[in-house]
């Protein structure tokens, strides 16, 4: 595909950036309305015509309630989609809103709808609209907050998310290009004014970028690096799968893991490497947990706790017991067990 940033998307550049997923069944276009969608739906719609066979194409547009206009511009993206040939659905994001918190709270509220619209229209696929430009921010906001490997490596080209798969086919495509699509085919957008909101972080963050570029920082750079600490992830990754069932294999003797939890053999867990063990004991809590994904630092912080457990000298066995995101983690007999832990007494 070409490599200036000023030049538009080409019909063949569409079909090299859609080609992955030719054979689902159904597509779902997550169109806000904004220029990067929009030129989602524009592209994948001419991808679509030029296949023989190809994917249903449905455009989805989740309205959060959050500002009066959002009505209208969903309305709109229905008037493009069916002159594209496309069907096209609005989802609502209904119920009180939150005062703190808001844009993780639309995001994830935008996700479950899009995925429900999947579900209803037997799509096995959400493609998304992110670009270079949101890839490089989203490193930028992970590297400052302090995250692990996986975090800075954001967002992935193809993910899973409630049995359907979420694909981004722009991370490598500059929103400037995307711009230069639209203008050319002479398709409007809409602005959305929350973009430029310097009260929430990442507009704080888009608008760092050109001073960052300016020392050698620009986009391409850290979305070369989000690929680099990518690929690395994925090799800890495989590690992490074998020291799994390198635990497993030791305790073939003893009780296996049910679905009730999991355990581990204490001593053989402490040999290995701080980052296995913390990626195993991460995966165990998410897992047998109730309250959502658990922080790397909390679990860090469990993760130290072990330690000191697996390293004190005492006339008994170790004991430890916490809870962590639903789960509880306990150390007895010279075992690790990580399980759900028992719900909370509310207090009258």
């Amino acid at each position: 595909m070409a490599t200036d940033d000023e030049t538009p998307i080409s019909a063949s550049d569409a079909k090299g950036l859609f080609a992955d997923w030719k054979a689902a069944p159904a597509i779902v276009l997550a169109v806000s309305g904004g220029p990067d969608s929009i030129a989602l739906m524009w592209l994948a719609a001419r991808w679509r015509r030029a296949l023989a066979r190809g994917p249903r194409l449905v455009a989805v547009t989740v309205d959060h309630g959050l500002r009066a206009e959002a009505a209208r511009e969903a309305r709109e993206v229905k008037r493009l989609a069916r002159s594209l040939d496309l069907d096209h659905r609005t989802m609502r994001w209904s119920g009180t809103k939150p005062k703190t918190g808001l844009p993780a709270a639309a995001r994830a509220a935008r996700y479950r709808l899009l995925t429900e619209a999947a579900r209803a229209h037997g799509a096995t696929h959400i493609l998304t609209a992110h670009t270079r430009d949101d890839q490089a921010e989203t490193v930028l906001m992970r590297l400052l907050r302090g995250s692990g490997i996986a975090g800075l490596a954001a967002m992935a080209r193809e993910s899973e998310r409630e049995g359907v798969r979420l694909a981004r086919p722009f991370l490598n495509v500059s929103k400037s290009q995307l711009l230069a699509t639209l203008r050319k085919a002479r398709i409007a957008f809409v602005d959305d004014p929350t973009n430029r909101d310097v009260n929430f972080t990442r507009p704080r963050l888009r608008a760092l970028l050109p001073r960052l570029a300016a020392e050698g920082g620009d986009a391409r750079g850290l979305v070369r690096l989000a690929s680099r600490l990518g690929r690395a992830n994925a090799a800890v990754e495989v590690l992490a799968d074998g020291a799994e069932r390198y635990l497993a294999l030791r305790d073939r003797q003893s009780p296996p893991s049910g679905l009730a939890g999991k355990s581990f053999d204490l001593k053989a867990f402490a040999a290995m490497p701080e980052e296995i063990r913390l990626r195993l004991l991460l995966r165990a809590i998410n897992r047998f947990g109730h309250e959502g994904p658990a922080e790397l630092g909390k679990v860090e912080a469990v993760l130290a706790a072990l330690d000191r457990t697996a390293a004190a000298r005492t006339g008994s066995r170790p004991k430890l017991k916490q809870t962590l995101a639903g789960a509880l983690v306990s150390v007895t007999g010279g075992r690790i067990r990580i399980e759900p832990a028992p719900p909370r007494r509310h207090r009258g």
